[in-house]
């Protein structure tokens, strides 16, 4: 599991953006190999939507052999109603860049048969392949796209009813009142979004530090489903630091170290997008590796300094700011 730890929402947002199009760009699609990407609902994504559009207006990206996957899809409600998420994704994302509409799926909350809409969304995802990378948002109970607490982690897309919690937090998007908001939706399940080869978590806020902690520091728990990324072999969740106010300290430091290690010991041009090695250790130039030791060692002096014990034996002392 990577857990990747930047300032605020806005960093988080941008990091994110940058590393769906540098997947996308490194994956090289066609229309016979498309990127399948599984995309979130919520307001966890609006920012990085809007710089991935920047992307595609500066021409570092396409979207044309890109194919999506909605997360989810309220019942009863018309698909051009304005809280839709047929409408939601296409205002903030579908209509200001060039992905083609035959690539865009969105389960359908008005099916006469809603039971055989969530098995035709599951077939869909088999045929392309799969799905390449999942983004998912979180809330503050753990849950993602609809799965809320109880949920099965073999759980597939299905009809679920919201959690009140969902409900009441929701209701911002339906002028405040909860009478209007829908009690039920169609949702990817948790072994669905498990498939995926690459999932991607965005936790931001104290709001949400506890899902966070779960998710991180205690064990898997279908009352938080959040934590079975930490089944998946290419689990990323990529947090704010308001996010980890209820994880140990030595928690925060030692996934903060690795990405030390990972720009000062290692480098970058030795280190693949996603964190793994492009060389075995010995292929890494010595001056390379001696200078990012170097750093390293600088580093660790910046913020600690040497002082004699009453028997002369030296130890480190973290200096005062």
């Amino acid at each position: 599991m990577r857990l990747v730890i930047r300032n605020d929402y806005d960093d988080v947002s941008a990091w994110i953006a940058h590393y769906i199009k540098e997947r996308i760009n490194q994956f090289k699609p066609t229309e016979a190999h498309p990127f399948v990407l599984g995309l979130p609902s919520g307001s966890s994504p609006i920012l990085l939507f809007k710089r991935l559009i920047e992307f595609y207006k500066a021409g570092e990206i396409s979207f044309k052999h890109v194919v999506t996957f909605n997360m989810d899809e309220y019942i009863g409600i018309p698909k051009t109603h304005k809280e839709s998420y047929y409408t939601y994704t296409h205002t903030h994302f579908f209509k200001n860049v060039d992905i083609q509409k035959k690539n865009i799926n969105l389960l359908n909350g008005n099916a006469s048969d809603l039971e055989a809409e969530c098995r035709r969304y599951e077939r869909k995802i088999i045929r392309v392949g799969g799905i390449e990378l999942f983004l998912c948002g979180v809330g503050p109970d753990g849950h993602f796209a609809f799965n809320e607490p109880g949920s099965s982690l073999k759980s597939r897309t299905r009809i679920k009813t919201l959690a009140y919690e969902s409900i009441v937090a929701n209701s911002r998007f339906f002028s405040g009142d909860i009478s209007k908001v829908p009690k039920a939706a169609l949702t990817v399940g948790v072994a669905t979004v498990m498939d995926a080869r690459e999932v991607c978590i965005i936790i931001t806020g104290a709001h949400k530090s506890v899902a966070l902690a779960k998710c991180i520091e205690e064990g898997v728990n279908h009352m938080w489903t959040v934590s079975a990324i930490q089944m998946h072999a290419k689990a990323l969740i990529v947090c704010d630091e308001d996010a980890t106010m209820e994880l140990h300290v030595k928690t925060v430091k030692y996934f903060k170290s690795i990405e030390q290690v990972h720009r000062l010991l290692i480098g970058k041009a030795n280190l693949g997008l996603q964190g793994e090695l492009l060389a075995p250790e010995a292929t890494i130039s010595k001056s390379s590796h001696e200078k990012g030791h170097q750093l390293f060692i600088r580093h660790l002096l910046d913020s600690v300094s040497v002082e004699d014990d009453d028997d002369d034996t030296p130890r480190l002392k973290k200096r005062r700011r």
